[in-house]
């Protein structure tokens, strides 16, 4: 089967935070593609995978870099498929200056921006973007999400071990007070 995610870093060095988007795109079965190129010292590199993704069936691309973080827009300027820019913590301001630089594209440009690190938050995203036409996916999302709340719902249990704590009862979050 082809990739349907293209997830692209700026360096090697994003590959740890990369590979938490490609371990929760791998949690659905979904296929994707890992490729390095930055977008200032291999720009034509750049230009040709973001004009080649969509013909290729990509369907969403998730492009993470740090400091000026200029590839996701790179990305996004050569092509019309939904790009997901995730800035990486790096460098004197730990990529405060990369959320800036994925958030505050110019207009025509759009970049969906993730929290500094968010590669897990990218995937699901892109999840949810296939999911508008994949209706396995949709279903897996929902189970996933249902499996999420019982665990935070079962993390309640966890307030009665600590000293001194009252626990809110079950009830006021049901709405059945």
């Amino acid at each position: 089967m082809a990739p349907q995610v293209g997830i692209i870093v700026g360096s090697a060095s994003d590959l740890g935070v990369a590979s938490k988007a490609s371990e929760t795109l791998a949690e659905f079965g979904v296929e994707y593609e890992v490729g390095v190129a930055s977008a200032h010292r291999t720009p034509a590199d750049v230009v040709n995978y973001a004009s080649s993704a969509e013909g290729r069936g990509i369907k969403v691309v998730i492009a993470m870099a740090g400091l000026s973080a200029a590839l996701p827009g790179v990305i996004a300027a050569h092509t019309t498929l939904p790009v997901i820019g995730v800035p990486i913590a790096s460098g004197p301001l730990s990529g405060s200056d990369a959320l800036l630089a994925i958030a505050q594209m110019p207009p025509g440009i759009p970049v969906a921006s993730m929290g500094i690190d968010g590669a897990k938050n990218a995937a699901l995203m892109a999840l949810r973007i296939i999911a508008l036409q994949d209706k396995t996916i949709h279903e897996a999302l929902l189970a996933w999400s249902m499996k999420s709340a019982e665990t935070v719902r079962g993390s309640r249990k966890k307030i009665l071990d600590i000293p001194g704590m009252t626990q809110v009862p079950d009830k006021v979050f049901s709405g059945n007070h």
